[in-house]
Formats: structure tokens, C-alpha cells, sequence
């Protein structure tokens, strides 16, 4: 058997490998969640490369030889590869769309800010003020997501903090710190492939004119560079489901 097919069969394993083992090790805790997303980026990568590249070396070289020993492990690494190598192209396309920033809130002239987040340990070291990272967050946020700005409800705020605590419980976020007083709560919430754990700030004022408050939000996450447009979406979820109950969605 030839050294290109037998590259292509350990190099669509390989691929595999990463791409399973890669997640499941962030699942599992064997992993922090970003190295983990490192190797499952950078092997997936490097082995469905290898394993495209040898695949259509072997398959060339044996054109006029349909019934070659090999061929099938050749189609593998072929296929393996380009598969993955198609759906990093996606992830990438879809990565393009969005601007890349990772701190994202309803009110950036005035966010509301991390208290308990500071103490966590995955926070250690971090800076955690407005925008932290790009300083054209904001504006770039602007530009991005455009939707995004203060929640007003009718009803005043303890009540308004007491229904944002709830729907904060049934999206699956876990509740870190909660100050009627303040006003505040903030929470964490886990993503489910990779284990990311991103922190959210929500903020309830006595609305500035007549009853009511004003709910503002804050979400951020700890890794990477661009969150490929998640804490926005978690906003609008959260936005989505606050006002459904008062009729204003």
C-alpha cells in the first residue's frame, strides 16, 4: 500500500479524533474549555488538510486503477477532509458576519457593571470594565446590532427584578449574585458544545419619567475574541421573553 494512502487513512483518523475528542474533553472536564477548542480547531484543521492533500495524491496516481488496494482509505481521507474542511469554511463565513467583539449590552454610554463576576475565579486577572478588548466595541456594536437598547416594563422595580431572576432561571442561566436593593443580578451562563462560561449583568432602574423601570443587560464571555454573535442573541432571548408577558413583544 502506498505511503499517500496510508497518510490519508491516519490523517481522516486524526481528524476524527480531534473533532470528537476535541468537545468531549471540554464536556468531561479533562480540558479547560478554550484548549480544548484549540485543539479541536487546530487538529481538525491540520488533519482534514493532510487528509485531503494525500487522498487526491493516491487517488491520481492510481486514476486508471479503479480497483486499487487503497483507493476506498483514499476516498476517505478525501471525503473526511473536504467535509470538515467545508464546514469550517461555513463557521468561518457565518463568523464574517458579525463584528469581532465579545462584550455586548443594551446601554453602552452607560453599561451596567460586573461585581460579583470580578471574584470568580475564571475571571482572574481580567479586565472586566466597558468595552474591555477593542475599544471600538461599542461602536462597533452600534453598527452590529442596532436593536439592542434599554427594556422598559410596566411595572416597578422590584417586580421588574423579581420577573428578570425568573426568566434568567428558566433560560438555563445560573443566578451568582441578586440585590433588590440595587437593583442588580448577575449570573452566568455554560455553553453547551465547548463548556464557555459567559457572565451577564442585568440592571433594573426606576424608569426616568412616569411608573415603570428600565432593564439593561450586559453580556460578555470570557474566551476568544469574537463571541460569533452569541451574547447578542442571549439578549434578545432574555429581551424576547421579558416583555412577551407584559404584551409588548
Amino acid at each position: 500500500m502506498h505511503f499517500a494512502v496510508v497518510a490519508a487513512a491516519i490523517a481522516a483518523a486524526v481528524t476524527v479524533l480531534f473533532s470528537v475528542g476535541g468537545p468531549l474533553s471540554a464536556q468531561l472536564g479533562v480540558l479547560p474549555p478554550y484548549t480544548a477548542f484549540r485543539l479541536f480547531a487546530l487538529g481538525s484543521f491540520a488533519g482534514s488538510v493532510a487528509g485531503l492533500g494525500f487522498g487526491l495524491w493516491s487517488l491520481v496516481r492510481t486514476w486508471n486503477q479503479p480497483d486499487a488496494v487503497g483507493r476506498p482509505w483514499a476516498w476517505c481521507g478525501v471525503l473526511v477532509g473536504a467535509g470538515v474542511l467545508l464546514l469550517m469554511a461555513l463557521s468561518g463565513a457565518s463568523a464574517s458576519k458579525v463584528p469581532p467583539i465579545h462584550d455586548i449590552t443594551t446601554d453602552p454610554a452607560d453599561p451596567p457593571a460586573f461585581v460579583e463576576a470580578l471574584e470568580a475565579q475564571g475571571n482572574r486577572g481580567r479586565d472586566l470594565s466597558y468595552p474591555h478588548g477593542d475599544p471600538r466595541s461599542a461602536e462597533r456594536q452600534c453598527k452590529a446590532y442596532p436593536d439592542l437598547a434599554p427594556i422598559a416594563l410596566p411595572l416597578p422595580p422590584p417586580e421588574a427584578l423579581a420577573k428578570a431572576s425568573k426568566i434568567a432561571s428558566e433560560l438555563g442561566w445560573t443566578i451568582t449574585a441578586e440585590n433588590p436593593k440595587t437593583g442588580r443580578l448577575e449570573a452566568t451562563e455554560t455553553t453547551r458544545l465547548f463548556r464557555f462560561v459567559d457572565d451577564v449583568v442585568v440592571r433594573v432602574r426606576l424608569a426616568p419619567e412616569g411608573p415603570g423601570s428600565v432593564v439593561d443587560l450586559r453580556s460578555t464571555s470570557r474566551n476568544g475574541v469574537s463571541d460569533l454573535g452569541a451574547n447578542a442573541e442571549r439578549i434578545r432571548r432574555f429581551r424576547e421573553a421579558l416583555l412577551a408577558g407584559e404584551g409588548l413583544s
